[in-house]
């Protein structure tokens, strides 16, 4: 099958790719192409970020998380019927978890046989740039580096030589070179960009898509990815089967400036498991329907920590519902909200106080990269002795228990998580973590999720005092 694919990646982070993949899925929409974002990596932001300029929502494609062939599968899924499948690689492209690259861009696009573009920031380089580029051409067997574009270039003068240097040396197309631009498009803080519901989304896409109209040779880069090899399907099923649910359950998802760092596979998942889904908001006062679960995802609590504490509304509700036990799943942020206190810059905001915690925020990551936990304590979503992939980033940290036996749940293998080699907090029926998920590597959770909703659904209904404790 015919799938048009390009893979955007850079020699480090901060190359610019993000602002160049921004402006290439706007302007191909905007010449009337259907365009399909990826995002390689355990990455929130920047996904949401191209498929707001793309008009579709971005896919997360991770080789940690997945094997080769669901990888694959999910790929042709989720690209079938684009005109052109957009990938924006992370960190550089060689970059991995392990000295081999193993999770990197460039394994993303062997596996994928994937054209790649790399975008280089030039600030204070000449002739170097055709060694870099040689050098990336020959570095990993298989690689298809179809392209380069020159970033921060400081007149036509520095865009001469360099394009000169790299048409001299190597046989790799030059498809643009991107003046400096003084001014950051999209601003970033301590976590990446910052997100598209605090900022004028709209006109920082279309400052991209200028850019890049101005500065880009589109048509050849859409040449380029009309150019890569055929894609054979995969038999390789994406999503596990399950007996759908006489009767559906509602899990609240938090989606608002505070919390909505979600993969939309886990969302999917959920839903193909019986759920049905519904946005409530942590920062409204406005009242919820009746839930039979929530889902707290992760996000910037600390920048709304003054309207999250002044919610009491809210904060009640939430704190009743964990209480009488509907299953609550919470990840980073949404532990610091079900933590007692939340540390902002020397300002104490009381927030849910589900776990006895103070959370504090931190000038430097306490958690950052891939991590694999195993179970060790019964809970509703994960089973005993279970082992799954996961991420962490967060600069917040949690005064957690001494001990296993006062509320772990997972042992940290790989990973920070609250720290001393655990994480994981359980309270009757809420579980909350820094581990964030991918519920394609973990296809058991959304199912036991739902499952637990139905328990709580059905105790409801029978007019239990509370729900009683769950048990995957």
């Amino acid at each position: 099958m015919k799938l048009p694919r390009i893979l955007l990646a850079g020699l480090k982070g901060g190359s610019g790719k993000t602002i160049l993949s921004i402006g290439l899925a706007r302007h191909y929409g905007n010449a009337g192409f259907q365009v399909k974002p990826f995002k390689k990596g355990p990455d929130y932001i920047d996904a949401v970020w191209i498929g707001r300029a793309a008009g579709r929502t971005a896919t997360n494609l991770d080789p940690f998380f997945m094997s080769e062939d669901l990888l694959k599968s999910l790929f042709t899924e989720k690209a079938q019927g684009a005109d052109l499948a957009l990938i924006e690689g992370n960190r550089g492209l060689f970059d991995g978890k392990d000295v081999s690259g193993s999770c990197s861009s460039s394994h993303l696009a062997r596996k994928l046989n994937t054209p790649v573009v790399l975008v280089i920031d030039c600030t204070k380089m000449s002739r170097t740039v055709a060694a870099l580029v040689q050098g990336c051409c020959f570095f990993e067997p298989g690689l298809d580096l179809a392209g380069v574009i020159f970033n921060q270039t400081a007149g036509e003068r520095h865009r001469r030589i360099l394009r000169d240097c790299v048409e001299t040396y190597t046989d790799v197309a030059v498809l643009g070179a991107v003046p400096k631009i003084k001014k950051g498009i999209i601003p970033e803080r301590h976590m990446g960009l910052i997100s598209d519901q605090e900022f004028a989304a709209e006109e920082a896409i279309q400052d991209c898509e200028q850019i890049v109209a101005e500065n880009v040779d589109c048509r050849k880069v859409l040449e380029l990815a009309r150019k890569a090899p055929a894609f054979e399907k995969p038999q390789v099923s994406v999503w596990p089967e399950h007996r759908p649910l006489t009767q559906p359950v509602s899990i609240g998802i938090v989606k608002d400036a505070c919390l909505w760092f979600y993969y939309p596979e886990n969302l999917e998942a959920l839903e193909r498991a019986g759920a049905r889904l519904v946005d409530i908001s942590l920062l409204s006062s406005e009242d919820w329907p009746e839930l039979d679960g929530i889902y707290f995802g992760g996000g910037f609590p600390e920048t709304q920590a003054e309207v999250l504490s002044a919610n009491v509304r809210i904060r009640e509700r939430v704190r009743e519902a964990a209480v009488w036990g509907m299953p609550i799943y919470a990840e980073c942020g949404g532990l610091m909200y079900l933590c007692a206190e939340l540390g902002v810059e020397g300002v104490n905001y009381p927030m849910v106080g589900v776990f006895p915690l103070r959370v504090e925020l931190n000038r430097k990551p306490q958690g950052h990269g891939y991590t694999l936990t195993r179970v060790v304590r019964p809970n509703p979503f994960h089973s005993l002795g279970a082992e799954f992939t996961g991420h962490e980033f967060h600069y917040s940290c949690c005064s957690p228990p001494d001990q296993q036996d006062k509320g772990y749940c997972l042992q940290m293998v790989r990973g920070t998580g609250m720290g001393q080699g655990w994480d994981g907090l359980l309270y009757r029926n809420t579980f909350a973590c820094y581990t964030h998920l991918h519920a394609l590597s973990v296809p058991d959770w959304a199912l036991n999720f739902v499952r637990a909703a139905q328990t709580c659904q059905q105790a409801r209904d029978d007019g239990y005092p509370e729900c009683p404790p769950i048990i995957a």
